[in-house]
């Protein structure tokens, strides 16, 4: 789900406006990096991080190939074979909070001096390709 999350900004970039697409492909950084200060937020506020892992399980699932029907036109059953099917799952981590603390405070300035860069940028955009 997480990954479908962060494939979203790309898809809507495709379809965004020329200025939108500029100013889009001038500050991914900056979005990387606030979408990074708000997950260890989360951690912070949590006392705890939140891992994702995969687990597999096994499940019944239609084969690949319906069978032909028999003699008499009849549809056969469907065959039913077992497949690996890959789950993605949470669970806590402990985390060093100073140590997350000193990490958001970073990124915090990067931020700062990724927004720094980015206000003549965009305001190129918005010349480039007014609306």
């Amino acid at each position: 789900m997480r990954r479908a999350l962060l494939l979203l900004p790309l898809i809507l970039t495709a379809c965004g406006t020329p200025q939108e697409r500029c100013i889009n492909q001038q500050t991914r950084d900056l979005r990387v990096v606030e979408g990074l200060i708000s997950d260890t937020q989360r951690n912070l506020n949590r006392g705890y991080a939140v891992e994702e892992y995969t687990v597999t399980t096994v499940e019944w699932q239609p084969c690949a190939v319906q069978p032909p029907p028999d003699e008499n036109g009849n549809p056969r059953p469907v065959e039913m074979c077992l497949e690996d099917v890959p789950m993605t799952r949470t669970r806590p981590v402990a985390i060093d909070l100073g140590a997350e603390r000193a990490k958001l405070d970073s990124m915090l300035a990067k931020r700062d001096q990724l927004q720094a860069e980015a206000a003549p940028r965009i305001a190129q955009c918005r010349e480039l390709h007014p609306e």
